[in-house]
């Protein structure tokens, strides 16, 4: 009899960045259109949710993530209409979707911030963060952007700064404010309503600042060049105590929502001890807080396994893992860690306990994308040359056509430059490529339990080989990850005794042999009974 889990637990969600995956316009933009028609793509791949990206109504300063109307569909991606007929036909397959939900800010040309800025006395006011200037007539602390310069935007007509945590063009909403709290809980109600199975929460631990609006510490560590937010220790800007009762008024929301179950995760980029408290103290918080630790670790057995260590220990009574090895903010996988070792990657990414979440492109080894001089258009890379976001955000590549299949027009970013070879079509019945082996990975955690939903046990941790059992049942897996480009040996434990290779990350793997795993330069195996 199958556990009864909720559908995340043994499931792989899939990120797409909307403008990059699909043109079905020519106006060399993504487009929902264009994802409608790749849904039998990602049934192929095997994954069981889609998370889209913002696709609400926007200037595009910050390409959606500055939101003029969370009820609407933006003109460059669609309508209502044709979201409706996403989620209908996601449905049609057995795939969930989930959106992105952006709580921390709006845009600037949001009919609320108009109206709050136009008077001192304006009804919604108080729906954004405004303060008085220092005695100096500067900023009201010393709080830094994101991207870089004050978190502070004077407005000159009524004599008072707004808060910012990124761009100007995106002000702070004032979730202390009763009216705007509960107009922005009315937002996943208008979209639970419409079908959608779920959020990402954007910049979750910002959405409260502290009530007096404090100095931040200075940094003692900073280092030059990793990002001028960094000056200082964001210790009042974010992460404050209140933001839970926030994350448990909208699970309230996901929980009681009607037609099945709803999912919350939320983006947090905390320790991880800080991390878990996301999951909920006296009430419950967002089912999945995003956990970083594979994007942030060096590529090495020993670390890797601490971190995995680490978190597993450290989650809560009933908390559910979930891991990602790449986003629209991160540099790629394939980029950090090596073309040889995305491979290995995958297979880790696939293989632990809890949910995993695909990036797009990372499914065919896609590696970050250079921008020539000219073309950048994050405005993060614009403010801070060197830290932008462009290159992991490219056009998704199916062919080897002039457009690489994505559009019939001039693409929104550059293609990458092997899209002729890395693409689709190219991998799609090629039996050694990144994109049949991510495929055979997914299949294999569908089939066996033990990979998804199964207990993680330590086997090996030492010089470039990471090794450990997952277990459900009476079912025992063993895999075993080469990080480096040496072979290893290994011998296997007691209990895996007969095991065979499952799959390889390499063609033709090499059974054990007196109980002992080969593992080639950059290879990592699933061991298993053979049926």
């Amino acid at each position: 009899m199958a556990d009864a889990r909720p559908w995340w637990e043994g499931g792989t969600i899939y990120q797409i960045y909307p403008r990059s995956f699909q043109d079905s316009d020519g106006d060399g933009i993504g487009d929902l259109a264009g994802i409608t028609a790749r849904l039998d793509y990602l049934v192929e791949l095997g994954v069981d949710a889609l998370w889209l990206s913002p696709i609400f109504p926007s200037p595009m300063a910050d390409f959606g993530y500055d939101v003029a109307d969370y009820c609407g569909i933006d003109p460059r991606f669609g309508t209502l209409a044709e979201f409706d007929a996403l989620l209908s036909a996601a449905h049609a397959r057995g795939l969930k979707l989930l959106l992105d939900f952006v709580p921390n800010h709006s845009s600037d040309q949001h009919p609320w911030f108009v109206e709050s800025r136009s008077s001192r006395e304006a009804a919604r006011r108080d729906w954004y963060i405004w303060r008085d200037p220092a005695p100096d007539g500067g900023p009201p602390n010393n709080w830094i952007s994101d991207f870089g310069g004050p978190a502070w935007e004077w407005d000159e007509a009524t004599g008072q700064y707004y808060s910012h945590a990124f761009l100007k063009e995106q002000p702070d909403l004032n979730w202390r404010n009763p009216e705007l709290r509960a107009a922005m809980l009315d937002v996943l109600r208008f979209w639970f309503a419409r079908g959608v199975d779920g959020f990402r929460i954007d910049v979750l631990w910002h959405m409260i600042k502290h009530a007096d609006f404090p100095d931040n510490p200075v940094n003692p560590d900073y280092v030059p060049g990793t990002g001028e937010k960094n000056r200082v220790l964001q210790l009042h800007s974010t992460d404050q105590p209140e933001v839970h009762d926030l994350a448990a008024d909208m699970r309230m929301i996901a929980d009681t929502a009607e037609g099945g179950e709803r999912l919350l995760i939320g983006e947090i980029y905390l320790p991880v001890e800080r991390l878990m408290t996301y999951y909920g103290t006296d009430r419950p918080g967002v089912h999945l807080p995003f956990n970083f630790q594979l994007i942030e670790a060096d590529w090495n057995a020993v670390e890797l396994a601490q971190r995995i260590v680490d978190y597993e220990a450290a989650l809560p009574p009933g908390g559910w893992p979930n891991w990602v090895l790449g986003n629209h903010d991160r540099s790629r996988a394939a980029t950090r860690v090596g073309e040889a070792q995305a491979r290995v990657a995958a297979m880790l990414l696939l293989t632990l306990r809890g949910t995993p979440t695909l990036y797009y492109g990372d499914e065919l080894g896609l590696a970050d994308v250079p921008i020539p001089p000219g073309q950048a258009v994050d405005p993060q890379e614009l403010r801070e040359p060197g830290r932008g976001r462009d290159p992991v955000r490219t056009p998704m590549p199916w062919n080897d056509g002039e457009g690489a299949g994505f559009t019939t027009g001039r693409p929104w970013l550059p293609l990458n430059p092997d899209h002729r070879t890395r693409n689709v079509a190219a991998q799609d019945q090629d039996p050694a490529s990144m994109l049949t082996l991510t495929r055979q990975l997914l299949m294999l955690r569908k089939n066996h339990a033990a990979l998804s939903v199964g207990s993680w046990h330590l086997i090996a941790a030492e010089g470039s080989l990471l090794a450990y059992a997952r277990r459900h049942g009476d079912t025992q897996l063993l895999v075993a990850l080469n990080l480096g480009a040496a072979p290893v040996e290994m011998a296997l434990p007691a209990w895996a005794a007969g095991f065979r290779p499952l799959l390889s990350t390499l063609a033709e793997p090499a059974a054990p042999s007196g109980g002992v795993l080969y593992l080639r330069g950059n290879e990592a195996m699933i061991l298993g009974l053979a049926a």
